[in-house]
């Protein structure tokens, strides 16, 4: 029901754009979160927005280079992310839940990963 793309290799400084569609969900009643998990460490919150936009969250790691946006006629979420560091590498993922948060227990949907590597 989700699924994410536009992972891929990037210089450190560089950007992406992750997508997340979505289908079987009444879209706009959900918030759309993004997380992200580096090899041999924990699944870790990135950014989330709520149904129809008007509240967004970031992670610490994420503020002033990330940015997230959701186009509920095409059932999809954008992270936009510039800036990008070394660390950020990671398979990130989009999840769906009725209420926007940071702990990923709490959403209810996921969707297969996409591979983001950001090289020095």
């Amino acid at each position: 029901q989700l699924q994410a793309s536009g992972g891929g290799l990037v210089q450190a400084g560089g950007s992406l754009r992750l997508s997340c569609a979505a289908s079987g969900l009444t879209f706009s009643t959900y918030t759309i979160g993004w997380f992200r998990q580096a090899p041999g460490k924990e699944r870790e919150f990135v950014a989330a927005i709520s149904g129809y936009g008007f509240t967004t969250r970031f992670a610490v790691s994420a503020r002033g280079r990330f940015t997230i946006s959701r186009d509920n006629a095409k059932n999809t979420v954008y992270l936009q992310m510039n800036s990008l560091r070394p660390e950020d590498t990671a398979v990130y993922h989009c999840a769906a839940d009725r209420k926007i948060g940071a702990d990923p227990e709490g959403y209810d949907y996921w969707g297969q990963g996409t591979l983001v590597t950001v090289s020095s």
